[in-house]
């Protein structure tokens, strides 16, 4: 928290779904000043990256127990509150099953007769070749959500006659301005930017700065003079988004988390939409950027996908689905990053030495399903001076700890599910 009593100028760094839940958490805070400006400050577009790419998949108790586990379970519970508040339309419950690929049968297949324990969850889309079936929700503690609509619907709230207001600026960051503070920290005045292609330097007076970048957040590094090190790896993965199969405006909504396809090279985790898409990552393939890659913004402008792992990912699926097999059509097909720390934890406070400046980042594959939560501890720490929804200290942005790769893909009590990458 600065030392600002009166109205504070604040800015994010970042327009993804962290970085506008912070926001948005500030701008609804009690404890936000009278007559305090909020900026968002984005490099490229509002949700241009994994918020406007990623699956949007939560779950309540996959949690291990460990220093993450309120991120699930709060974040969780303020998806339910928050949605049907800010007019989302694509949050809902939904159940998951486990499916393991199954030989090479052809043709139309009736899977759900084969699995009647499972008959009200069972999609009826699951109709081709596939082996065993499990459940790994009913519906009770998971749950989806198109992250952009997310993103977009916070800032329309925020933007209402009679709120604070978010205001978002096009811009990528080129660092940080200070002075010295009396007790010998930098006092954070101002955030510096580039607009386009011009070279010129424009700046955003701020007395609070929050770097909220996914994977580029890395780049603070050099924000504040080697103050921090943010080792992080860019986890680089394609995505596929299918249309409603031609005549249905609808698909049954059964989330799938898929084993391991050998001859394809996948782990598919499948998402119906209640718009009839169906979102598929778990392509393989994934690229590993390094953080000196990240810092030099890889992929921050442009992010293709690999048409070796869209082609795998169809022939994986329409296998499990005649139903896509023969009537489904491919909508778009896209690639995005996750932002991986050495230990698989993200880095959420205060930055050292410094007053008004402070990392949201690296929240690795559960970054949409710890938004509001990560959102609300933030907006805690920086306007009361400590957050008291989550306990902020395994996350110290302070830390380097190498534990080298491994161990980042999604989990149910501490068991692999989905793909590890």
């Amino acid at each position: 928290m600065s030392t600002i009593t009166g109205p504070k100028n604040i800015v994010i760094i970042g327009g993804g779904i962290q970085g506008t839940s912070v926001a948005f958490q500030i701008a609804e805070s009690p404890s936000l000043p009278a007559g305090s400006t909020i900026t968002i400050l984005e490099a490229n577009k509002i949700a241009s990256a994994a918020s406007g790419k990623g699956g949007g998949f939560m779950a309540r108790q996959w949690g291990d127990g460990s220093s993450t586990q309120t991120l699930h379970e709060l974040a969780f519970d303020m998806y339910e509150e928050l949605c049907p508040k800010l007019g989302v339309e694509s949050y809902r419950k939904l159940p998951v099953l486990s499916v393991s690929p199954g030989g090479n049968k052809t043709g139309k297949q009736d899977n759900k007769s084969k699995n009647k324990q499972l008959s009200d969850i069972f999609p009826s889309w699951l109709d081709g070749s596939i082996g065993r079936v499990s459940p790994l929700g009913f519906g009770d503690d998971t749950a989806q959500v198109t992250p952009k609509e997310f993103v977009e619907k916070m800032l329309a709230y925020a933007n209402q006659p009679g709120k604070p207001g978010v205001k978002v600026v096009i811009g990528k960051c080129t660092g940080i301005e200070c002075t010295s503070g009396d007790n010998g920290d930098k006092v954070v005045t101002a955030v510096t930017y580039q607009d386009g292609g011009e070279e010129e330097q424009k700046v955003l007076q701020a007395d609070d700065v929050i770097v909220s970048a996914g994977p580029w957040t890395c780049q603070a590094e050099n924000w504040f003079d080697g103050a921090i090190q943010l080792p992080m790896e860019g986890v680089k993965s394609t995505s596929i988004v299918w249309k409603p199969p031609a005549g249905d405006d609808t698909v049954d909504g059964t989330a799938l988390f898929c084993g391991e396809n050998e001859k394809f090279g996948t782990h598919l985790e499948v998402y119906p939409r209640p718009d009839g898409t169906v979102y598929i990552c778990g392509i393989g393939g994934s690229d590993y950027i390094t953080t000196s890659e990240l810092q030099d913004s890889a992929f921050l402008f442009d992010c293709q996908p690999k048409a070796d792992r869209v082609e795998a990912a169809a022939a994986a699926f329409t296998m499990m689905s005649h139903t896509f097999k023969s009537r489904g059509e491919l909508d778009r097909t896209q690639a995005c990053m996750r932002p991986c720390p050495p230990d698989a934890l993200p880095f959420m406070g205060k930055v050292p030495g410094y007053s008004g400046a402070y990392i949201n980042g690296g929240h690795n594959c559960w970054g949409i399903a710890w938004a509001p939560a990560s959102g609300k501890a933030i907006a805690e720490l920086v306007l009361e001076g400590v957050s008291r929804s989550v306990d902020l200290r395994p996350f110290n942005p302070a830390r380097y700890t190498s534990q080298g790769r491994g161990g980042r893909g999604r989990k149910k009590k501490g068991m692999s599910v989905g793909e590890q990458w």
